[in-house]
């Protein structure tokens, strides 16, 4: 947020510098500068924009296409059809495991839609049990009712039940005959609750006003209590217009061209719930093909690059595949991409020791890059790249050619070749991702062999069937509202599988949970709505019969 007044900020407050250059913050709180009746306005930076921005550009450059978020085709079925499916990694604001599981079950079919689904999975209507009548109410299950014929304009366009904040406060107003000055102080209230408790003294006034009105001190008693709901994270509907607004344009893009949107989500990251692993296995699913990261033809970040076989509908979209960046190998530094970038731009490289010598790299980035796979083309084989790029980097030293020319015989080592099990470890060990193949894919077999299904199996099982199921974990919640239930959810090839966790299940098996990365799961699978959740009954640690000894399943994290 920033400060207007008419003193200087430093005269009225304590400033101090900030870690970034040029860049001074103050040293109170949101809360002080507001009692000292500063005007104060808040600033949201969103990853999600830059990541739009970013796409918006590809689509530019490499389809000819002009389209922004104000322009974007409105309404369009395809890309709800998808969203109903919750078919939304990586698509701002309704990617996580909660907003998934809620999606099939409101059947989001215009931008309204998505303008409640953003606001029903929050605390404030969850705390005040408003979400099952919401979507009941909307499925046609019950009738839409108004607790008092007054509150009809302020409730219909959400079916009789309040979900944002603005209706909340003209609730107040309407049903509690709130002044606008007792409305405002509701508001500040709200946000204040949890520091000071000053929101129970409106308790006896809203209730018993809305009982002499006639309404039902039960409806009251849950209006209260999402009033203390929305105080910990009170959703405007004006804010959640425009959340709904970007989620509809990054799922308008996933769906129309999924390898802009995953390229451009992988070059804004760190951002949203995923890693760049389940990005580009998301991806692969959506047949986007995905080229490991090479210092020949990679940038820092991700490119998109013409297919050779050029696939894809007729008159559909023109397909491109999506190239790793060198920015995704740990330890890599973005001060050497202009190294590599110069060097290239002079001409191709001919040998790792060319590149090597050609930009100046250290032994250390050297060695990365050849772990990660990245001189494929110069060298195939990683362990012989590597060989040759510490040969040319000895001790930190460049080794120049010798002052004597003394003919030496040197027999050029020969080193065992990976196997795939052994290539897709070695991407995760240098960059936690790898463009092969997802590291379970590669173990179905050996999965199969024990009667353990992938995650496409599980969620097509019938409802009220146990199941035993492998995978790796990506997910692990447990939400203020969920009264210490766990939500975790595990990964593989085909797709996921979320699993309930009640917290006596999760405190016998806690240790494991918190730290396993593969994970096997044995309970009952309910289904709602097409949406299949594993109850959880029992974990227990996979066990694959496989050697060599270094190629486990922990090497894949």
């Amino acid at each position: 947020g920033f400060l207007l007044g008419h003193e200087p900020v430093s005269d009225l407050v304590p400033v101090e510098n900030a870690s970034m250059p040029d860049r001074t913050v103050i040293q109170w709180d949101k809360d002080s500068v507001e009692e000292l009746g500063l005007f104060k306005v808040d600033l949201l930076g969103l990853g999600a924009l830059r990541q739009l921005h970013l796409g918006f550009d590809l689509l530019r450059r490499h389809h000819g296409v002009e389209r922004s978020m104000a322009t974007i085709p409105v309404d369009d079925t395809s890309t709800f059809d998808m969203i109903c499916r919750a078919d939304t990694v990586g698509v701002f604001q309704i990617e996580s495991r909660a907003q998934m599981a809620m999606l099939p079950r409101l059947k989001p079919r215009k931008y309204y839609d998505l303008v409640i689904e953003v606001s029903i999975v929050r605390p404030g209507p969850i705390t005040g049990g408003m979400v099952h009548p919401y979507l009941r109410r909307r499925a046609g299950e019950e009738p839409v009712v108004y607790p008092h014929e007054s509150l009809r304009p302020v409730l219909e366009k959400t079916l009789g039940v309040p979900l944002f904040q603005e209706q909340v406060i003209r609730l107040a107003m309407v049903a509690a005959d709130y002044t606008p000055g007792e409305a405002d102080q509701l508001r500040r209230d709200m946000a204040a609750w949890r520091k000071t408790g000053r929101i129970e003294r409106h308790r006896e006034r809203l209730i018993g006003r809305m009982e002499e009105k006639g309404i039902e001190r039960e409806f009251a008693e849950r209006v209260f209590e999402q009033i203390r709901g929305f105080g910990e994270y009170g959703f405007p509907e004006s804010h959640a217009a425009s959340f709904a607004l970007i989620a509809y344009a990054a799922a308008w893009m996933k769906r129309h061209y999924p390898e802009v949107f995953a390229c451009s989500l992988l070059n804004a990251l760190p951002m949203g719930f995923y890693s760049a692993a389940t990005i580009i296995e998301d991806a692969r699913r959506h047949d986007v093909e995905v080229r490991p990261v090479d210092v020949t033809r990679s940038d820092w970040d991700c490119t998109l690059e013409e297919l050779e076989k050029l696939g894809g509908r007729p008159g559909g979209p023109r397909r491109l595949a999506l190239r790793i960046g060198l920015r995704f190998i740990n330890g890599m530094r973005r001060a050497d991409w202009p190294r590599i970038e110069t060097a290239r731009r002079e001409r191709a490289f001919a040998s790792v020791e060319d590149f090597a010598r050609r930009t100046g790299l250290d032994g250390g980035a050297l060695g990365r890059l050849a772990e990660a796979g990245a001189f494929a083309r110069l060298r195939p084989a990683r362990r012989d790249a590597l060989w040759e790029a510490r040969g040319v980097v000895r001790s930190g030293e460049r080794v120049e050619a010798p002052a004597l020319a003394i003919d030496l015989e040197e027999r050029e080592p020969t080193f065992e070749g990976l196997d795939p099990v052994e290539s897709v470890a070695w991407d995760y060990l240098a960059m936690g991702l790898s463009a092969d193949s997802h590291p379970l894919a590669l173990l179905r077999e050996r999965l199969a062999a024990r009667r353990l299904p992938d995650a496409r199996s599980v969620n097509a099982t019938p409802n009220g069937r146990r199941v035993r199921y492998a995978g790796l974990v990506i997910c692990r919640q447990r939400p203020g509202t969920a009264r210490g239930v766990v939500f975790m959810t595990l990964e593989d090839e085909t797709g996921f599988v979320n699993l309930v966790v009640w917290s006596k299940v999760f405190e016998e098996n806690a240790l494991l949970l918190k730290t396993a990365h593969f994970l096997g799961v044995t309970g009952k699978l309910q289904v709602k709505d097409g949406v299949a959740h594993v109850i959880a009954e029992s974990f227990w640690v996979p066990r694959l019969d496989r050697a060599p000894e270094k190629t486990r399943s922990r090497d894949f994290h």
